[in-house]
C-alpha cells in the first residue's frame, strides 16, 4: 500500500522555505563554517543563482508579453479597447502616485534618521552604490529619459539592463503597428509572439518552481549576517504597502466610479466580495476571472464589455502590482541611503506602470517586475531578496486591487457605452 502524495502549493512552499531558511541562518551565524566553507557564502550562492534566472527571462518576457497582449486586440474593438486602455493607465498611474506619496510619507528604508541597509544586510553593497547610481546617467534630467526610451539600435539597447524602458517602448510601439495590419504575413507574425509568449511562460513557471530553494537562500542569508533585526524595517515597509493598498481600494477607486460612472461606489462591494475574497485567498487574477465576470454583470455591465475589459485587465491592469512595485524600489533606495530626486522617482513611475503591464498575469510577476525597475534605475537586483519575508499577505492584497481595478474600468466603460442595463442599475440598485 503506497502511501499518498502530499503536495503543497508554491506559497505554502515558499512559506516554509522562510521558516526553515530563518532556523537555519540564526543557527549558522555570520562566522559558521562547515568544511572552511561559511554558510553564508553558501546561502548568498543559492540566492544569487535565483536572481540571476529572474533575470535571465526579463527581456523575453516583458517583450513577447506585450507584443503579444497589444496585438491580440485587433481592431474591431478600436473605440471600446481605447476606453478601456485608456483607464486601466490612468488608475495605474493613480496608484502609482499614491504609493510614490505614501513610501515618501514613512520612509519605511530609514530608521532613526539612518538608512536599514546594513540591517537588512545589504551593507557590503551599501558604499558603492549612490556613486554607481550617480555615475550611470539615471539622475540625469528629464529629456534623457525620453532620449533612452527611444532606441538607436534596439538590440543594444536590449543587452543593456539599464534600458529597459527603450525595450518597453519597442515593445508597445511594435505591438501596436501589429494589431493595426492584417494579412497571411502578419497572422504568423501574431502567432509567433504568441508562441515565444507561450514558452516564457513556461520557463517561468520552471524557474518559480525553483522560488522556495531561492528564496531559502537568500533569506537565510540576511538571518545569518543580522539576526531577526531585519523584521522591523520589514514589518514598517508592509505596513506602508497595506496603507497605500487601502487608499486606493477604498477612496480612489471608488471616486472613480462616482465621476465617471454615477455609481455610488460603496454598492459595488456587495456583488464583488465573493470576486475580492477568491483574489485575496488564491493570489490569482486569472484564478479570480469568472467571478469577477459574474460579479461586474451582475452589476449592470453587459456580457460584450465584461468579456473584454476584464480579460484584459487581468494580462494588462495591474494597480495593486504597480503600487507595490513603486514602494518596493523606493524603500530599497531608502535602505542603501540613496536619495532619488525627482526625475529619478518618474522614472519608476513610468517603469512601474509599463512593467505592470508587461508581466502582469505571471506567478509571481512583481518580482521579475522590479528587478527591471532596480535595473533601470541602478539599484543592485539582489536586494529584491529581503521582500519575500512578507510577500505572500502583500500579494494576496495587491491581489484583490487588482481585480477590484479591473471591475471600476469595465463599468467605468459600460457606462460610456451607455448600455441600459447598468444604467438602470445605477446608482441605486447594484446591491441587488
Amino acid at each position: 500500500m503506497s502511501l499518498p502524495r502530499i503536495r503543497l502549493a508554491l506559497h505554502w512552499q515558499i512559506a516554509l522555505a522562510i521558516a526553515l531558511a530563518a532556523l537555519a541562518g540564526w543557527t549558522a551565524g555570520p562566522g559558521g563554517a562547515i568544511f572552511g566553507l561559511r554558510w553564508v557564502s553558501l546561502f548568498e550562492f543559492i540566492g544569487t543563482l535565483f536572481i540571476n534566472a529572474l533575470k535571465m527571462i526579463i527581456l523575453p518576457l516583458i517583450a513577447a508579453s506585450m507584443i503579444a497582449s497589444i496585438a491580440g486586440m485587433g481592431r474591431g474593438l478600436a473605440r471600446l479597447g481605447g476606453r478601456t486602455l485608456g483607464f486601466y493607465l490612468l488608475t495605474s498611474s493613480l496608484a502609482v502616485l499614491i504609493g510614490l506619496a505614501w513610501v515618501n510619507l514613512l520612509s519605511p528604508g530609514i530608521s532613526q534618521g539612518k538608512p536599514v541597509g546594513r540591517v537588512l544586510a545589504l551593507g557590503g553593497q551599501h558604499a558603492g552604490v549612490a556613486a554607481r547610481l550617480q555615475a550611470s546617467g539615471s539622475l540625469g534630467d528629464l529629456a534623457a529619459i525620453f532620449l533612452r526610451m527611444i532606441p538607436t539600435n534596439v538590440l543594444s539597447a536590449a543587452a543593456d539592463n539599464g534600458r529597459i524602458l527603450a525595450v518597453i517602448f519597442f515593445s508597445l510601439l511594435f505591438g501596436y503597428a501589429l494589431s493595426r495590419s492584417s494579412g497571411p504575413a502578419i497572422d504568423t507574425v501574431r502567432r509567433f509572439w504568441e508562441g515565444i509568449y507561450q514558452v516564457m511562460m513556461r520557463i517561468t513557471g520552471w524557474i518559480m518552481r525553483l522560488a522556495p530553494i531561492g528564496v531559502f537562500g537568500l533569506v537565510a542569508g540576511v538571518v545569518a549576517q543580522t539576526g531577526f533585526q531585519a523584521m522591523r524595517p520589514l514589518v514598517w515597509f508592509s505596513v506602508t504597502v497595506l496603507a497605500a493598498l487601502a487608499t486606493h481600494l477604498f477612496i480612489v477607486l471608488p471616486l472613480l466610479l462616482l465621476l465617471f460612472a454615477r455609481v455610488r461606489p460603496y454598492r459595488l462591494f456587495r456583488p464583488m466580495a465573493p470576486a475580492l475574497l477568491t483574489a485575496f485567498s488564491t493570489a490569482s487574477s486569472a484564478a479570480t476571472l469568472p467571478l469577477t465576470l459574474k460579479s461586474v454583470e451582475r452589476a449592470g455591465a453587459s456580457r460584450r464589455t465584461a468579456s473584454f475589459v476584464l480579460p484584459l485587465g487581468a494580462t494588462i491592469n495591474m494597480d495593486g502590482t504597480a503600487l507595490y512595485e513603486c514602494i518596493a524600489v523606493i524603500f530599497l533606495a531608502q535602505a542603501y541611503g540613496v536619495h532619488l530626486d525627482l526625475v529619478t522617482q518618474l522614472i519608476i513611475v513610468v517603469t512601474a506602470i509599463a512593467t505592470s503591464i508587461g508581466v502582469a498575469g505571471i506567478p509571481s510577476a512583481s518580482l521579475v517586475a522590479i528587478v527591471v525597475i532596480l535595473n533601470a534605475v541602478g539599484l543592485p537586483a539582489e536586494a529584491v531578496g529581503v521582500l519575500f519575508v512578507f510577500d505572500r499577505i502583500l500579494d494576496m492584497s495587491r491581489t484583490a486591487v487588482n481585480v477590484y481595478g479591473d471591475a471600476t474600468c469595465a463599468l467605468i466603460v459600460a457606462y460610456r457605452e451607455r448600455e441600459s442595463g447598468l444604467l438602470e442599475t445605477s446608482p441605486d440598485s447594484l446591491s441587488g
